[in-house]
């Protein structure tokens, strides 16, 4: 097994997350206004329907390794080239199994949801996207368990920026549905040929029932794991496709697309990174406690003002917007899946390092209750609360999430609260601020001025609070920045 510490895991981890977001911070700038872009000038219908045809392909992607891939980011000793062959051809026999399928019942499925035949171009499209992105699978693997950060993030960089520039082209064309379709091929095709660029992998065929045997005992559970996610997620959405007309599931799309983006933006590139960085340090618990305090630091540092940001901001922005005045019915749902970022920002990373020391059955029976609860909670809502219901389902379902902490802390003692109090207090105090002064804002430039009033509140506030944590902390990343480890 490979040895690594603490301060080469923590400075490549911390090289990682600067990587990821420092180099993504361009696709995140032309992400967020592609995503303003495109509910600017698609209808709420044409977004329900983007949301309900990526749901049924999330759908297959959840079976196409049945959890190998993470048994090999998550395994002490490094994989054999029969082991990856082995994965690649178990994975490229089951696209098969699900793509044909998927591929014959597509004119039920379009009769099912009443999809127009651009929908179904875009249905084709997904499917394309899903095969192609089977074949990066290996290559992703590699670069995850190297924790070689600077190179992986680089087909995200690329497939990203193309697929916002084409949305946002096509979308101001006055393509519609079908600005999907064109971005989704152009992302899976780029994805696929920068990835085999940046680490060349031959496939490879073969088949070890020895190697599947032994990363199945991670691999299965954690699969399961994915399963019931796609259930109480993705599942739940093709079902509320069918139960309520489009315009409201784009109401809830266009309130889940922007009350997880903070989510998308930091959690995303933490979970990244801290999944084989957690793994790496299974055999020092000291060593994991630092990590995990320090990740929850870092994430509720920025998640945590974005929540207040979006629940204080967000209504008057659509109100300000001309021609977004149209998704002012999403606003509640819009508060309640904030909400459900608070507590997801800190369950995430406890539920990756759960993960990680493969205690993966734990995390399995959470996901059991949250996908029971969700469907029944989400369908008796549905009835009394319509499509808010979605939402306000979503924000209680959370709550519960804070279990997972006292499960976590018997593997490994650390503070929570320790690692979230200050930023907890300063985003508050920021957001008594926003309250108070939110009646003098009466326009877009005067909106502006609040967001820079109010950040620079935050940070202030929490200066004075936490100032010898944050200069602690950004010493160290200044120190793992420029480490050539």
């Amino acid at each position: 097994m490979q040895d690594f510490n603490l301060d080469y895991v923590a400075k490549k981890s911390v090289k990682g997350i600067f990587a990821l977001v420092s180099r993504t911070f361009l696709i995140q700038i032309v992400g967020i206004a592609s995503s303003f872009i495109l509910t600017v000038f698609l209808t709420p219908s044409d977004f329900g329907v983007f949301f309900i045809v990526s749901s049924l392909i999330v759908f297959l992607n959840y079976f196409q390794d049945i959890g190998l891939a993470a048994s090999l980011i998550q395994k002490k000793d490094q994989p054999t080239r029969g082991e990856l062959n082995t994965i690649f051809t178990l994975q490229q026999i089951l696209v098969f199994l699900l793509v044909v399928p998927m591929f014959l019942l597509s004119g039920y499925i379009g009769s099912f949801y009443k999809l127009s035949p651009e929908a179904m171009f875009l249905y084709y499209a997904l499917l394309v996207s899903f095969v192609l992105s089977s074949f990066r699978t290996i290559p992703t693997i590699l670069l995850e368990r190297e924790l070689n950060f600077n190179k992986l993030v680089i087909p995200q960089i690329i497939e990203n920026l193309i697929y916002n520039v084409v949305l946002i082209t096509f979308s101001v064309l006055g393509f519609g549905v079908t600005t999907f379709t064109i971005a989704v091929i152009a992302r899976s095709v780029v994805g696929f040929v920068v990835t085999y660029l940046v680490k060349p992998w031959r496939p490879g065929f073969g088949f070890d029932f020895a190697s599947i045997k032994s990363l199945m005992s991670f691999g299965l559970p954690f699969q399961l794991n994915s399963v019931l996610a796609l259930i109480k997620d993705d599942l739940l959405t093709v079902y509320i496709g069918k139960v309520l007309p489009l315009a409201q599931v784009g109401y809830i799309g266009f309130a889940q697309k922007w009350a997880f983006m903070p989510l998308r933006l930091v959690m995303d590139n933490v979970i990244k990174i801290t999944f084989p960085s957690y793994s790496r340090l299974q055999h020092d618990k000291d060593a994991l406690r630092t990590a995990i305090e320090k990740s929850l630091f870092l994430v509720s540092l920025i998640i945590f003002p974005a929540i207040i940001f979006m629940i204080f901001l967000a209504e008057p922005f659509i109100t300000f917007v001309p021609k977004y005045q149209k998704w002012l019915p999403a606003v509640y749902s819009l508060m309640f899946f904030s909400f459900n970022t608070l507590f997801s920002s800190i369950s995430t990373p406890l539920t990756n390092f759960l993960n990680a020391i493969g205690k993966v059955k734990i995390t399995l029976y959470f996901m059991v209750f949250w996908t029971v609860a969700t469907w029944v909670s989400t369908i008796y809502l549905i009835s009394t609360m319509g499509y808010n219901g979605v939402a306000f389902a979503s924000f209680l379902v959370s709550i519960s999430s804070v279990l997972i902490i006292i499960i976590a802390r018997r593997y490994c003692v650390f503070s929570v609260f320790k690692s979230i109090v200050k930023q907890f207090i300063a985003s508050i105090v920021m957001g008594v601020a926003l309250f108070l002064t939110l009646p003098l804002v009466t326009n877009l430039i005067w909106l502006f001025v609040e967001v820079i009033f109010a950040t620079t509140f935050y940070i202030f506030v929490l200066y004075l609070i936490a100032g010898r944590d944050l200069k602690k902390t950004f010493k160290f990343v200044y120190t793992a920045i420029r480490s050539k480890e």
